[in-house]
Order: C-alpha cells, then structure tokens, then sequence
C-alpha cells in the first residue's frame, strides 16, 4: 500500500510527512463512518503506481509554480485546457514556456483571468477555511426508515468513493452515465473504476431533462459533481428537484455553489492547493498525494448525506474540493 509520505515530496529528497494536526483531521472526516481514511487517500496512487513528483501532480497534469508574487497552480488535463493557454498569457502550452510567463505576473491576475476563460487555476492557498461542507435545509421530512436509493451522477474520484462508501454502508446506489459522455474513470485501469463501483447497479441515459428529472425525482440521494449550470441547462434545478423527491442532493465542485465559484473548475490537485493543502521542503510547496482534495471531499460527502438521511429532513449539500482541503489544512 502507497502511504501518503510516499506521494509528498520531492523525487531527489526524503518523504515528507502532512504538517501539524492534518493526519487528525483527516482520520477525523473518516471516523463516523468507521473508514480509514488516510488509507482510502492513496488507493488510487497505488493501482497507477504514482510516485511523488513535488510541484508536479502525481498524475502529471497539475504544476505548482512560482509567480510574481507567490505560488500557484495550473491543471491542464484536457484539450481544451491547451488550447485556452495562448489565450490566457500568450504563450503555447509547453509548461517550460508556462512557467516562465507565469513568472512574471502577480497571482491574482494570472487566476483571474485563467477562470474567465475556464481554466483549472488556484493560487496557492487563497480559500480560508471554513465549514467542511455547507447544508441548506430546503424542507421537512421525517427520517428514512428503509434502505436510502442513491443516485449516482457524477465521475472520477470525488462522488464515485462517496457513493461506494454509501454503499458499504447498506444503501442501493445506481450509477447514472450518459450515453454520450461516460464516466472518464472508464479511460483508466479497469481496477480503480471496479473498485470505485462494484456492487452498484448501472444506467445509461440520454442527458435529456425531462430523462434526468425523472430519474433523480425517484431517488432518495442524487450526488453529482457538475458545476450547477449543467444542469440548469437541462432545466433541473437542485431545489425543486428535492422540494420534490429526494431528501437530499449532494453537490461536489471544485469551489462551491455560491457566485462567483460555482463558475470556477476545479479538479482535486488544483482545488487543494487553493485550500492550502500542500507540503513543503526547502522553501517549495509540493503537491500532498494524489488529487488529495478528491477522496477528502468523497469521505466528507458520504458522511453529510449518511447525518442528513438520519436526522430527516430536505438537504442540499455542497462539498467542494477546495473547501474541503482548506477545511483539512486548518487554514484561518
């Protein structure tokens, strides 16, 4: 098993240990839930044999950089990422040309202007912490008394470990794809996307609203991990929808639901340095495991929804990564 001091670091240094006081409240996310929770961090790392890279993300497409003024970080894990750089600071995506350019300019207007165009940006530490995730009671009901029926929009890591931990926990979980756009995970070792959904039953629809709609207002839990316009584009509205059904939504961001971070992207290496959640060694931040921001935020989820359910109640639950890792960090 890869531990996390393996994954914090830099290749020609020693391993580096989380700083003071994360451990304990990493454990203490896991603990209602009886889940181990610094373990659940590195599985991922160990089924693509990920090793610590420092300002480099263990999966290669996040780099911590050093601005005019500080650190930042840029995720370019998609084409149209690399196709946004020239338009961002006018340079090709080569991340030798990146780094010099982004060296030039104050953090602010580099994150600015790289979320405008709709790039993965953070500068280093900017979220303060706050609450681990944020409810809003949107009506009365009284507790489930019967197994909780999940449905299961979302992809990847972050909402994929929450509905697995939900499962484990005795709920029936039904895993919802488009026919047009499944699952990234599908594009990895077949072992973390077996493991991320085994036990769960699958659905593949056509992102239509009135598809959508009919499906989540079945459903006792919907997670999903889109920034909220994607689905108020189909006309599905978080609020109505469980006013209506659920008893509760979860939605995982990269930075929140509220304006205006519900617009921001935000993956899980990017989204925890936004929250402080790094490591240091010799006066350079590096990257703390693997997209870290994403399982913490997955544990944190399974845990508000499992509450939730047991105190009764209409939730909507926001867990966003960069809240999360800021809540972990204990940045103030």
């Amino acid at each position: 098993m890869t531990s996390l001091a393996e994954l914090t670091g830099f290749a020609d240094g020693p391993p580096l240990g989380p700083p003071e006081g994360v451990v304990e409240r990493i454990r203490a996310i896991g603990a209602p839930i009886g889940v181990d929770a610094m373990a659940l961090l590195t599985e991922r790392a160990g089924i693509w044999s990920y090793t610590r890279n420092g300002r480099v993300s263990c999966g290669g497409a996040t780099r911590l950089m050093e601005s005019a003024d500080g650190w930042m970080a840029l995720s370019l894990t998609r084409q149209d990422d690399d196709d946004l750089v020239p338009a961002w600071i006018g340079c090709d995506a080569r991340w030798q040309d990146v780094e010099a350019t982004v060296a030039t300019r104050p953090s602010a207007e580099l994150v600015d202007q790289g979320r405008l165009l709709g790039l993965p940006v953070a500068a280093l530490g900017e979220r303060a912490a706050g609450p681990l995730i944020e409810r809003t009671h949107l009506g009365d009901a009284v507790p489930l008394d019967r197994v909780p029926v999940v449905a299961d929009l979302s992809s990847l890591w972050a909402g994929p470990l929450c509905t697995r931990l939900l499962r484990e926990t005795g709920a029936r979980v039904i895993k919802v794809e488009s026919m047009t756009r499944p699952d990234g995970a599908r594009n990895g070792p077949a072992a973390f996307f077996e493991l991320m959904h085994a036990g769960k039953e699958f659905r593949t629809i056509d992102f239509t609203g009135e598809t959508v709609r009919e499906l989540l207002l079945s459903a006792d839990v919907v997670v999903e991990g889109s920034r909220p316009r994607a689905l108020e584009q189909l006309g599905v509205d978080a609020r109505e929808i469980v006013a209506n059904g659920p008893r509760v939504w979860l939605s995982i961001t990269g930075h929140g639901r509220g304006e205006p971070q519900r617009n921001w992207v935000g993956f899980g290496d990017d989204a925890a340095v936004a929250g402080g959640l790094v490591g240091w060694w010799r006066d350079e931040p590096c990257f703390m495991g693997d997209a870290i921001a994403d399982p913490l935020t997955g544990i944190a989820g399974a845990v508000a929804v499992r509450d939730a359910l047991r105190e009764g109640g209409r939730w909507l639950i926001d867990a966003n990564l960069a809240g999360v890792g800021a809540f972990v960090a204990g940045r103030s």
